[in-house]
């Protein structure tokens, strides 16, 4: 399905977004744990990247929420017909972190090995011909245990872009936890539907087990 243009007369919403239009900064940030064990031992399994495979689960789950999915273009509201990750990464022994943006294509295992030969074939740091407003932002701190992040950006109320990032995993009590750190526009996307992507990804999650993803 093509991008969709939404009627905001008939989007139940649209107060909502109406009354968070006329805020300067209507951009929000929600940390949360979830359970990360299962991701873990299916990674090391299977030989995959724990970072790329986390990357694919939470593009998954944000196109399976409709608002994770909208736009502001023009001062129109657009559905779009899916998000892309664009995600930092490291080359080995290089502290210079660099960009790579992919559609989140094929199964999980072939995600990650595309991934994976694209980020160590790119030599710039960006490359500008993947830039859109159909893209997630990811970042990682793999060596601190993440509780908030904020992110930098313009400050243009029409950024629609998710921007999401996690830190490194602990135990507690016997499993894995993660701190996920979502940085939103209100405007679009309310606490309900953080509760939505965060409930899409557990499921995915669970269901590595079963190699369902």
């Amino acid at each position: 399905m093509p991008d969709r243009l939404l009627d905001r007369a008939a989007w139940p919403r649209r107060e909502v977004y109406d009354f968070f239009s006329r805020i300067d900064d209507p951009f929000y940030m929600v940390t949360f744990q979830t359970d990360v064990t299962a991701v873990r031992e299916y990674t090391k399994r299977n030989n995959l990247s724990f970072y790329y495979t986390m990357v694919y689960l939470c593009t998954a789950a944000c196109n399976a929420v409709p608002a994770f999915r909208l736009a502001i273009r023009g001062g129109q509201v657009w559905e779009l017909e899916a998000r892309s990750p664009s995600f930092t990464d490291l080359h080995p022994g290089s502290e210079v972190f660099h960009i790579v943006t992919m559609p989140c294509a094929g199964t999980l295992a072939e995600f990650c090995h595309a991934a994976a030969e694209k980020s160590a074939a790119q030599t710039a740091f960006l490359d500008q011909q993947g830039e859109s407003d159909a893209l997630i932002y990811f970042s990682c701190l793999p060596w601190v245990e993440l509780t908030a992040l904020t992110n930098e950006r313009d400050r243009d109320p029409d950024d629609s872009v998710p921007r999401i990032a996690w830190g490194r995993y602990t135990a507690q009590d016997g499993r894995l936890k993660l701190g996920l750190s979502l940085e939103v526009n209100h405007r679009l996307i309310d606490g309900v539907h953080i509760g939505q992507f965060a409930q899409a990804l557990e499921r995915r999650i669970a269901a590595l087990g079963a190699e369902e993803v």
